[in-house]
C-alpha cells in the first residue's frame, strides 16, 4: 500500500532535521562552541569610528572581516585540540573566507526562496544538543552563559544551520532519483560484499576542476592531486592536508566524512573500499568535480536483526477554516464516530469521501502497518489507548482534527524493510555527495563575488 500523506506529514518534525545537521551542532555543541561561529554584525558609531570592514562583496550581501576573523580563531583553535598541524596562516583565511561566501550565497537563496525553520523545529534540534550534553532544555541558556556564549546568537545559528540543510534538501536531495532497478542492484551488490554490515570512518580530499577547464588546467589540478597522494602516503597529517589542499566544503574539518555505512560511502568509494585498510589513502579518483582522496581511518561493523511492534490504522482527518472552528469540526467527527459504531457508516467509505488527508483518503483512510515514531507524539499516544477495532475520540494534532481506529497489532521482523529503506535512502545520499559539490560549485559560479581582503 502507497505510504500516506499522514505518514510522511506527521512524522515528528525534527527527527529528519536534526539527524541531518548532527555534523554540523556537533562542532556547535556545549563541547566545542567558540564565538566563531557566532560572529555578530558591527555598524559604525555615532563617532564614525570604523568597527568593521568588508571582507567579500556576495551578490547584494556582504562577508564582514570580523565574520572572518572569529571564524578562523575558532577554527584555528579547534584544529589546535585536535593535534592538526596548521597550514600557512593565509591559506587557512583564503578557505575560510571562500566557505562564508558560499554559505552567505546559500542564505541568500534560502531567503529568496521563502525556506524558514520553524521555532518547532528550532527547539527540537536545541533539545537534542541539550541531551547530548547531558542537560535540560531550560538549562541550556545558562550552560551557554557560563561559556560566555549568548544564548539567542546561539539560537540564530542554528537555524542558520538548519536552514542551510533544508536549501540542501529542497536543491539537491529532492532531486536525486534513484529507480527501482538501481535500488535493486545496489542491495545485491549489498548482498555480495562480505563487509555490508561494515561501517567506516572516511577522510576526503578533494581537488576541483573547473566545469569548462582546459587539457592544461585538468593536468594542473591532476598533477596536484597526486602530489597529495605522496604526501599522504610518505605520512603527513591528512587532516591537515585537507584543510591546506581540498576544495571540499568539509576542509576545514579536516576532510572528515565521519561514520558511514558501506553503502552509505559516495558511490565513487564504494568499489575501492573493500581493498583498503585502516590508514590507507586512496589513489585520485577522477569525476566531474575533480580528484578525489579518501583515507579510511576506522572500521566497525554489525547489523542485527530488527523485530518491532506495528499497528495498523486508519482515520479520517478534518480541519478547520473560516467558517468551521475546532469545536465544529470536532462535532462532525463526534457523529461520524457514532455512525460508524451504530453500524450506519462504513469506516472506509465515509473516509474516502470527507477525510482532508490527500495521501490516505483514497485508501479509506488506511495508513498502512507502521513502527514507533512514524506519527507525531498526540497520534501515538491516541494509539497506544486503543483496543484492537476501538474508535478513538476526537483528538487534535497540528495538522487538524482526527478519529482513528486502530485495526491490529504485531511483531513484525523489519530486517529486509529496514535494509530496503536504508539502501534506498544510503544511495541517494551517495549519489548527494557528488551533487552537493557540483550545485554548490555552480550557485559560486552564479554570483557576484568581489573580495576585498
Amino acid at each position: 500500500m502507497a505510504q500516506p500523506w499522514l505518514r510522511m506529514k506527521l512524522l515528528r518534525p525534527t527527527s529528519k532535521v536534526t539527524s541531518a545537521i548532527r555534523g554540523c551542532l556537533l562542532g556547535l555543541s556545549l563541547l566545542g562552541v567558540a564565538g566563531g561561529a557566532l560572529a555578530q554584525t558591527r555598524e559604525l558609531s555615532s563617532s564614525g569610528v570604523l568597527l568593521d570592514r568588508i571582507a567579500a562583496v556576495v551578490n547584494d550581501g556582504v562577508v564582514l572581516s570580523s565574520q572572518l576573523e572569529e571564524q578562523t580563531e575558532e577554527i584555528t583553535a579547534r584544529l589546535r585540540q585536535q593535534n592538526t598541524e596548521l597550514p600557512p596562516r593565509n591559506v587557512l583565511r583564503q578557505q575560510i573566507l571562500e566557505r562564508l561566501v558560499v554559505e552567505e550565497i546559500q542564505m541568500q537563496r534560502a531567503n529568496k526562496l521563502g525556506l524558514q525553520v520553524s521555532d518547532e523545529m528550532l527547539n527540537g534540534a536545541l533539545d537534542d544538543v541539550a541531551k547530548r550534553n547531558n542537560i535540560g532544555f531550560a538549562d541550556l541558556p545558562q550552560a551557554l552563559a557560563q561559556q560566555g556564549i549568548d544564548y539567542r546568537t546561539f539560537r540564530d545559528e542554528i537555524r542558520r544551520q538548519m536552514t542551510l540543510q533544508l536549501l540542501r534538501q529542497r536543491d539537491v536531495i529532492a532531486r536525486i532519483n534513484v529507480s527501482p532497478r538501481e535500488l535493486e542492484q545496489f542491495m545485491a551488490r549489498q548482498q555480495a560484499a562480505p563487509d555490508k554490515n561494515a561501517e567506516y570512518n572516511v577522510s576526503h580530499i578533494l581537488i576541483s576542476v573547473p566545469v569548462s577547464a582546459s587539457p592544461e588546467q585538468i593536468e594542473a589540478r591532476e598533477k596536484r592531486a597526486k602530489e597529495v597522494f605522496e604526501k599522504a602516503n610518505s605520512g603527513e597529517d591528512f587532516a591537515q592536508l585537507a584543510v591546506t589542499y581540498s576544495d571540499s566544503s568539509t576542509n576545514i574539518e579536516g576532510g572528515s566524512l565521519g561514520w558511514r555505512r558501506g553503502t552509505q560511502l559516495p558511490s565513487i568509494l564504494a568499489d575501492n573500499i573493500a581493498k583498503m585498510k585502516p590508514g590507507q589513502t586512496s589513489e585520485p579518483i577522477r569525476t566531474p568535480s575533480g580528484f578525489h582522496l579518501f583515507r579510511l581511518n576506522e572500521v566497525r561493523g554489525g547489523v542485527q536483526q530488527a523485530v518491532v511492534a506495528q499497528v495498523h490504522a486508519r482515520h479520517i482527518l478534518l480541519r478547520t477554516n473560516e467558517l468551521e472552528d475546532d469545536q465544529t469540526v470536532e462535532q462532525k467527527l463526534n457523529n461520524i464516530r457514532t455512525r460508524v459504531i451504530d453500524g450506519k457508516e462504513d469506516f472506509a467509505a465515509i473516509a474516502a469521501v470527507t477525510s482532508q488527508d490527500p495521501g490516505s483518503a483514497a485508501d479509506g483512510g488506511d495508513l498502512g502497518w507502521a513502527g514507533p515514531g512514524s506519527f507525531v507524539p498526540e497520534f501515538e499516544k491516541q494509539l497506544d489507548a486503543l483496543s484492537e477495532n476501538e474508535i478513538s475520540k476526537p483528538f487534535k494534532t497540528q495538522y487538524g482534527w482526527h478519529i482513528v481506529q486502530l485495526l491490529g497489532r504485531r511483531q513484525h521482523d523489519s530486517t529486509d524493510d529496514l535494509r530496503r529503506q536504508r539502501a534506498f535512502a544510503e544511495l541517494r545520499e551517495a549519489k548527494a555527495e557528488e551533487e552537493t559539490e557540483l550545485w554548490l560549485r555552480r550557485l559560486r559560479d552564479e554570483a557576484f563575488v568581489e573580495y576585498r581582503m
